[in-house]
Parts: structure tokens; sequence; C-alpha cells
């Protein structure tokens, strides 16, 4: 038996929404991640992007469990000297909630070129509104 190996052109897209609304920011970015790169489907080919869209929503309200709030730092540097940038998870919270959900899937996908393209399927927003009505994206829970 041969091993089926997904093409490009025969590739089905599907929308998803997350809300993120008290769930851990790790388990929301693990489901996120898993539905970009397509491997909840059986026809999951490592080397293509068969993943589909994800919307999140509510990414302000998601919860950091521990002290995660105070003391998990997030970095920026600007490429010049004395160009360090650090941010709390608590400003980063409050600020940049879209920011933080995104660092936290990207993360998780592949560090190359078919990692970027799988990250522009990813669509974040800090509150319950989100563009994306006309193609209908189906609730997906996060448990």
């Amino acid at each position: 038996m041969k091993t089926y190996m997904q093409k490009k052109e025969n590739i089905n897209r599907e929308w998803y929404v997350i809300d993120a609304t008290d769930i851990p920011l790790g388990r929301v970015a693990t489901k996120a991640a898993t539905i970009l790169r397509g491997k909840h489907k059986p026809t999951y080919t490592p080397h293509v992007d068969c993943g589909d869209y994800v919307i999140i929503v509510n990414a302000s309200k998601v919860k950091l469990t521990g002290n995660k709030l105070n003391d998990k730092m997030y970095y920026n540097h600007s490429g010049y000297t004395g160009g360090l940038r650090e941010r709390n998870a608590k400003t980063m919270i409050n600020e940049y909630p879209e920011e933080m959900m995104e660092r936290a899937i990207k993360g998780m996908l592949p560090h190359n070129s078919l990692g970027r393209a799988m990250s522009k399927k990813l669509f974040v927003y800090a509150d319950d509104n989100h563009r994306h009505t006309a193609q209908k994206p189906v609730e997906m829970k996060v448990n």
C-alpha cells in the first residue's frame, strides 16, 4: 500500500473560529497551530501547507496560569546598540493581546517558508467582533 501525499491543488480549506475567553494561552495556541498545520486531517502531509484558516476572538480575555502575568517576559531587539525592549505578560495582554496570541502560535509552527505561509491563515482579534462572517466559520471548542 502506498503512502498518500496531498497535492496543493487538491486542498479543501475550512474556516474555524476559536473563542479564547478564560482558556489558557497554551491550549488555544496548540489547538490553533494543529489546525493551521493540517494535522487534524487524515490527508496531512508534512511538506505541504494543507491546513485550514483560524480566527481567534477574545484574545484579550485569555487566561494565564500561575504567576506568568508578572514573570513572563517578551523581548524585541531593534538591531541597534541598546535596542532591547522587554515587556511582561501583563503589559502585553493589556496593550497588545493580538501580538501575544500570534507569538504563541507562530512559535509552534515550522520556522521556514512553509511556517510563514501557514501563519498567514491566522486572524486574531482582541474582542468578539471579526470580519470573516462571509466565510461561514465553524465554531471550534478547546477543551
